[in-house]
């Protein structure tokens, strides 16, 4: 695993971490790559609170904005910066979709890929801006 020296995880361009969460936010699922940039083993992410990953630069607003989307049952999108075990962070673009499993249970499935350095720059640069303004 490749790390800068800021501490951010490189992903690997062809990596796809998914992460499967109740109503409530309580993971699930996490397949391997999930768990290998996170640096929790599944076992340590299951019955935990998604928000584990939830790194302090992220603002408020848009998780707000997350979970007023997915609850109204339509699909989120956006770029989210999250920590790791160990005090590192990586970015993603994820995709959070709304679904009922085959018990009847609601729930939610999030996607998540690498970003370009571009949009890092530019996300960072919001995202600092939108904390100030919650202060």
């Amino acid at each position: 695993m490749k790390v800068n020296t800021s501490g951010e995880i490189l992903l690997d361009t062809r990596a796809f971490l998914v992460s499967e969460t109740d109503e409530k936010g309580i993971i699930n699922f996490a397949n391997d790559e999930f768990c290998h940039y996170a640096g929790y083993t599944v076992e340590e992410l299951v019955g935990k609170p998604h928000n584990i990953v939830r790194h302090p630069d992220m603002p408020r607003a848009a998780f707000k904005d997350l979970w007023n989307t997915i609850k109204s049952g339509k699909k989120w999108r956006g770029f989210v910066k999250n920590k790791t075990r160990d005090g590192h962070y990586y970015w993603v673009f994820a995709t959070v979709y709304p679904f009922t499993n085959c018990d009847g249970e609601k729930g939610y499935i999030s996607c998540r890929r690498t970003i370009s350095d571009m949009e890092k720059e530019k996300y960072e640069k919001l995202y600092k801006e939108m904390r100030v303004g919650e202060r």
